[in-house]
């Protein structure tokens, strides 16, 4: 089984937003467009409390139940089985989606029998990042598409990739996919 995970693609990172992703907003309508393609698709959603040492590194941005938190609005959200919510605590970043406190996310794919997860979303440096980096260790295998997914500096974006590539992740397209 394969599933399609759209990491953090909320209005925060999106332009316009407390921690705009440069672009951010055009993998969605790629993202919109694989969905179909996949028997699971799920979600990763930054749901921060006001107070957390995340923000001692970064703007507050995805502050549980704000605007900033909501998906993009043009993200076809009815095809999302399931959404995980990470940096829930006050004590936590969240950056990988297996950081989810509302549902382990490991237990979630191994009860769905997925093996494959084709990851999608913001940022390339961060979450995106920390999110296959954490599938790979799991042991599921992790294809990144290239086309729907977007960071904010470029030297870091290939940085990210050359990571991501030597610990086992694979880069396809969204017509491969």
């Amino acid at each position: 089984m394969r599933a399609l995970l759209v990491v953090d693609v909320q209005n925060d990172f999106c332009p316009g937003g407390a921690l705009a992703v440069p672009k951010g907003d055009r993998v969605v309508p790629v993202i919109n467009g694989l969905m179909a393609d996949f028997d699971t698709v799920l979600a990763s959603k930054d749901w921060h409390p006001e107070d957390s040492v995340h923000f001692d590194n970064w703007p507050k941005h995805c502050l549980k139940d704000s605007e900033g938190a909501e998906f993009h609005p043009d993200l076809n959200i009815e095809k999302i089985d399931r959404v995980f919510l990470k940096g829930t605590k006050d004590k936590d970043d969240g950056y990988s989606a297996f950081e989810a406190t509302n549902r382990d996310l490991a237990d979630y794919l191994n009860e769905k029998d997925v093996t494959e997860i084709y990851i999608s979303g913001l940022a390339i440096e961060y979450c995106v990042k920390e999110t296959a980096l954490d599938a790979v260790k799991k042991g599921f295998d992790v294809y990144v598409i290239k086309e729907a997914v977007a960071g904010i500096d470029e030297n870091d974006v290939e940085a990210a990739f050359e990571e991501m590539k030597e610990a086992g992740v694979e880069f396809v397209s969204a017509e491969e996919v």
